[in-house]
């Protein structure tokens, strides 16, 4: 049977495992895939890398888009990264006739309904496993073993780069700028580590999870997106005194009312299976109504555990090359005429828990006044500490955990009690989810 023909755009870190791992393991895959599968020709900017990294054993180019046109090439892989260029060659891959194969989070979350609305016109596959957690399969779990149920909420630790710095800081105690240096210098951080230390890289996972779970279109414009740069060591060691861990946890979850899209730290207590993802790792718990709670857990990143998600695409690709397209598994796994367009919510209308640290005058009342608003706004306490204050301290801290409230009635309780005179300053306010 005639051989998989592939065309690789970038050959980094990402596209040399492919390459490395494609080439171990080539038999074991043609075994499963039912023919062989092989890179043909490579393109890439840096030509002498490429031409390191394969031996010089296939075409090199520089030239990505005439890959895309190539007739002999039957998929195009992406691993450029980026939107600009990225989205023109996937255009480009799909007009040509070509399946395509991303590991590009930030294409999808912003270009997706484009891409794939093309891809249907043409009759091919978009292929994205290796887009979330890297290595670990979570795309085709909520595509298709979990097709029989209603999914009811995704949560998970889909940064590796801030679950090591939030490690560190509650094992270490050290500040927010130390970890961030020590990440970069292991090479768990870039050298501009914006889109992973302000939740953007998670916040475009979190919308693919969201729309193949509840088939919605991608909306990553409607996410809320909070990172981790301004959370603060004394946050995380209270929180350990009550009982829990702070994670920057993506969070997609389904009401009546429409859908909850939000990234941002979060308190999630010891004793659960999230709150014991520790380093680099990555984890998503799924709770859908028939099968109850699912984790999925493993390396986010890396260049063999992200190859071996993109070459789990190609053997899906290779098995359906020649299947009916209308019998083919949905992009985002409903049937493109069943995609709804439910509302995403502003995050005011979130339901959640709170974790409220406030710098108070220590004296009598002020906890009595405290109490009073948010007992006005209806939210009731879960639990407490007041820290008690030193030896000529006129000041203390009380941290609060509250019980599940709509988030706008908790930022107007919040701005009632910043204007106490016996409050100094802003209110710290993380939130706390039960999982």
């Amino acid at each position: 049977m005639k051989p998989i023909n592939v065309g690789l755009l970038g050959i980094g870190t990402v596209g040399g495992g492919v390459y490395a791992v494609l080439e171990r393991n080539a038999d074991e895959i043609a075994r499963r895939a039912g023919r062989e599968i092989r890179i043909t020709v490579v393109a890439d900017r840096d030509i002498e890398r490429a031409r390191r990294l394969t031996n010089g054993a296939v075409k090199l180019t520089d030239d990505a888009l005439g890959v895309t046109r190539d007739p002999d090439i039957d998929i195009v892989v992406e691993l450029i990264g980026g939107e600009t260029l990225a989205k023109d060659l996937a255009l480009s891959a799909i007009e040509n006739g070509k399946h395509f194969v991303t590991a590009n989070k930030a294409l999808l979350a912003v270009h997706g309904n484009e891409i794939f609305a093309a891809a249907r016109r043409r009759d091919v596959m978009v292929a994205f496993e290796a887009a979330v957690a890297g290595g670990i399969p979570i795309i085709k779990a909520l595509r298709e073993s979990l097709s029989a149920n209603r999914i009811e909420w995704v949560a998970g630790i889909i940064n590796g780069t801030t679950n090591f710095i939030l490690s560190e800081m509650r094992d270490k105690g050290l500040p927010f700028a130390e970890v961030l240096r020590q990440a970069q210098r292991l090479g768990y951080a870039e050298a501009d580590p914006t889109f992973d230390i302000e939740g953007v890289d998670a916040a475009h996972k979190a919308t693919i999870m969201s729309a193949i779970a509840f088939g919605i279109p991608m909306q990553f414009d409607k996410a809320h997106v909070e990172g981790i740069s301004r959370l603060e060591s004394v946050d995380i060691g209270y929180a350990g005194q009550l009982g829990y861990r702070i994670k920057l946890l993506g969070i997609a979850r389904k009401r009546p009312e429409g859908i909850e899209l939000r990234v941002h730290p979060t308190l999630v207590h010891a004793n659960k299976l999230l709150a014991n993802v520790e380093g680099a790792m990555n984890a998503v718990l799924v709770q859908a109504d028939a099968v109850g709670a699912t984790l999925y857990y493993g390396k986010g990143a890396g260049a063999e555990p992200t190859a071996s998600a993109v070459i789990a695409d190609l053997v899906d690709i290779t098995r359906l090359h020649t299947a009916d397209p209308e019998h083919r598994v949905p992009h985002l796994a409903f049937q493109p005429d069943q995609v709804l367009d439910v509302p995403v919510l502003p995050i005011g209308e979130a339901l959640t828990s709170f974790y409220l640290r406030m710098r108070v005058l220590d004296k009598p009342g002020v906890l009595a006044d405290i109490t009073r608003i948010l007992a006005d706004s209806d939210i009731s306490i879960d639990a407490m500490i007041q820290r008690e204050a030193g030896e000529g301290e006129s000041q203390t801290d009380i941290i609060m955990l509250t019980h599940q409230t709509v988030e706008k009635n908790a930022e107007a309780a919040i701005a009632r009690i910043e204007a106490l005179d016996s409050v100094q300053g802003k209110v710290t306010r993380l939130r706390l989810e039960t999982l």
